[in-house]
């Protein structure tokens, strides 16, 4: 009898749950997450792979003067290089803009350093000019025979400094990468923090029976508003706590630590990169501090919330995963879904904004749908709220909110 009771029982519940459509939903979404990833990951690979090889053929207007006498007439021809009448001329002409790029080569190329000049154009198309100067070497190498000095070239390709320049002013390259790129970071970490506390700051009261109560005394739209500024300044608090000894740390116990020299003064803020970071950073933070707000405020225990915060957090790390699409080929259809997206757009502009990619109309379109959605999800919070405060067993169905609002 008892055996026959565990057998019921096994058979209840096994039935009861994959006759739930949550089940399936649940269970489906993880390996089309992962098929969705991997899909993701195969086209950025394959698209950034194709975009490099594509470099060493790029067409753009080269200048060079030539100390080593390795470079040929056809190999020049080949890539419409025209010989500039001195280093000063060719650097000039770069900054004026009439030229794309100008190559010196040295007189060994073996041992020193082949010098790129070139319009700026961004950290990855920057690379097409080194991938061109070493292709237009190699092909002028493999037209000459019986050298000790090519063959040596041949076998260790060149060393390549490239110096780009925005108008007449030297671009900060990778320096002035890294400061705008710091927003990220921080999103991430106040995201990471914060995510908890932003779904149960409205979770709290219905779990304890108390949100009829606070509605008496208080309106919904201040109560919501207050908690979305609050969880700011949790935020900003957490951030210059967690700072602090790291600054106190480096400061005043670097050798200690044996922490390396930094040398900050290289650095390049340029303050329209560092702005639009900071807006989209803002923006972005408002909206998922707004969004998991709503979803405290619709589920009726912690539990049920938290399946709604490993999709939000999932979804700030999705654009990672194509991060070389981003890179190398900003303007493909994906990267642009993922800058659009509310929520992935956080993320992709923000990479982009600190690669140098994202376009000052770009930035202002992005900053707008993040700060319009945050509205519209902050409103959809305070409906939530106020029309769950007598929901405290089940769900607020979303339907129903949409239907009332529009009533």
């Amino acid at each position: 009898m008892p055996q026959h009771n565990l057998g019921t029982v096994i058979s209840f519940e096994f039935l009861r749950t994959i006759s739930r459509k949550q089940f399936w939903l649940g269970t489906l979404a993880f390996p089309a997450a992962i098929a969705v990833i991997l899909v993701l990951t195969v086209i950025s690979n394959t698209t950034t792979s194709s975009t490099s090889d594509a470099q060493k053929s790029a067409q753009f207007s080269i200048t060079y003067t030539d100390d080593s006498g390795l470079v040929t007439d056809q190999s020049a021809t080949m890539f419409g290089a025209v010989q500039a009448s001195s280093p000063g001329q060719g650097i000039d002409a770069v900054k004026a803009g009439t030229t794309d790029a100008y190559f010196v080569f040295p007189a060994d190329p073996a041992t020193e350093p082949i010098q790129v000049y070139a319009v700026d154009q961004g950290i990855f198309e920057n690379g097409k000019y080194a991938a061109v100067a070493q292709e237009m070497l190699s092909h002028s190498v493999q037209e000459k025979i019986g050298s000790p000095q090519l063959a040596s070239i041949a076998q260790h390709p060149a060393t390549i400094n490239v110096t780009t320049y925005q108008g007449f002013t030297e671009a900060g390259g990778l320096n002035s990468v890294v400061p705008p790129l710091l927003f990220i970071l921080v999103f991430y970490g106040l995201i990471m923090l914060l995510a908890g506390q932003m779904v149960n700051s409205t979770l709290e009261e219905k779990e304890n029976r108390v949100t009829e109560m606070i509605l008496t005394t208080l309106k919904p739209t201040t109560l919501i508003t207050g908690k979305v500024i609050t969880l700011f300044m949790i935020g900003l608090l957490q951030a210059l706590v967690f700072a602090l000894p790291v600054v106190i740390g480096y400061v005043f116990f670097r050798d200690q630590l044996n922490l390396p020299s930094l040398d900050l003064t290289q650095l390049v803020f340029d303050p329209v990169r560092m702005t639009v970071g900071f807006l989209i950073m803002l923006g972005g933070f408002s909206l998922y501090t707004t969004t998991l707000v709503a979803v405290g405020a619709a589920m009726p225990t912690a539990k049920e919330a938290g399946s709604f915060i490993g999709v939000m957090m999932a979804l700030i790390f999705v654009p990672f995963y194509v991060v070389g699409l981003v890179v190398s080929d900003p303007h493909t259809v994906i990267v642009q879904i993922f800058t659009y997206f509310p929520f992935t757009a956080p993320t992709t502009a923000l990479i982009r904004n600190g690669l140098g990619t994202l376009g000052i109309i770009e930035s202002v379109i992005v900053i707008a749908i993040l700060f319009i959605c945050a509205a519209a999800m902050l409103r959809l919070a305070v409906s939530i709220f106020q029309y769950g405060s007598i929901s405290y067993t089940k769900k607020v169905p979303l339907k129903s909110i949409l239907s009332r609002k529009a009533g």
